[in-house]
């Protein structure tokens, strides 16, 4: 398993355990800042780590390819000198060292090719972090606008229980019939404790006083007849009696002159 996956799987395995654990989502996001921080710099120790493999590896093929070198020379200077023995010696270890900085070479590269690879995923985790923390301000406000949500929710819910509203109903009620009650009892003692002889006069009363103002009404209106006392008041006004005429109960006059 390689690091990225390594890492990969220990990042998952602690964000699904943060996330079974969430209470406050704002300390949950905050948490795994803080753990992917933790796991970039582990990862950062490692991938450093092999950047260093890399490195010595090609120093060591290097090396090599530099005493390849140093024994071909040594083989020339073997054979200007005429000993062919220690030419073939120093063409032996030359071909030694060839062989092994052509393999240290090859390692090198594909351990190159490895470390690109880390350094790129590296640089993504970076990033993604970086990602994560500028989206960490947006979760945490859509976070606050569904708890608003759900009090929300939970009060309509609260309101949509009628209870409360049936018991103020019933109560309403129960004080409109005291008051009826109240009402009813000071009817009831007013009934008894007045003199009910006289309250049917002032009934009566009340009526006639009422018919006489219709009357009058009437009478000033010109609809009837002035009464009798009005009637000799006005033929006193009117000068000699002898003039007027005479008008019974009916108003028509009786057709008698007094001369």
């Amino acid at each position: 398993m390689g690091i990225w996956d390594r890492f990969s799987t220990m990042f998952r395995s602690n964000l699904n355990d943060l996330i079974s654990r969430a209470e406050n989502p704002e300390k949950m996001l905050n948490q795994l800042i803080v753990d992917m921080k933790t796991q970039l710099g582990k990862a950062k120790q490692q991938v450093a780590s092999a950047i260093a493999d890399e490195k010595k590896l090609q120093a060591d093929a290097e090396a090599l390819r530099k005493q390849a070198e140093d024994w071909e020379r040594r083989a020339m200077l073997a054979v200007q000198e005429g000993k062919d023995d220690l030419a073939k010696q120093a063409l032996m270890r030359y071909n030694e060292a060839l062989h092994g900085a052509q393999q240290l070479h090859e390692t090198w590269l594909k351990h190159r090719s490895e470390t690109e690879k880390l350094k790129l995923s590296l640089r993504q985790l970076n990033d993604k972090i970086e990602e994560a923390k500028r989206k960490k301000n947006i979760l945490l406000a859509r976070a606050k606008r569904a708890e608003a949500q759900q009090r929300i929710q939970e009060t309509m819910s609260g309101m949509s229980d009628k209870g409360a509203f049936e018991s103020f109903e019933r109560m309403a009620e129960k004080i409109e019939a005291q008051e009826r009650k109240a009402i009813a009892s000071a009817e009831l003692q007013e009934e008894f404790e007045g003199d009910s002889l006289i309250k049917q006069f002032e009934v009566l009363e009340y009526h006639g006083t009422a018919d006489q103002a219709l009357l009058e009404l009437k009478r000033k209106m010109g609809v009837l007849p002035p009464a009798s006392g009005e009637k000799a008041k006005q033929l006193g006004r009117g000068g000699d009696v002898h003039d007027a005429e005479l008008v019974d109960d009916t108003g028509q006059a009786d057709g008698t002159t007094h001369g």
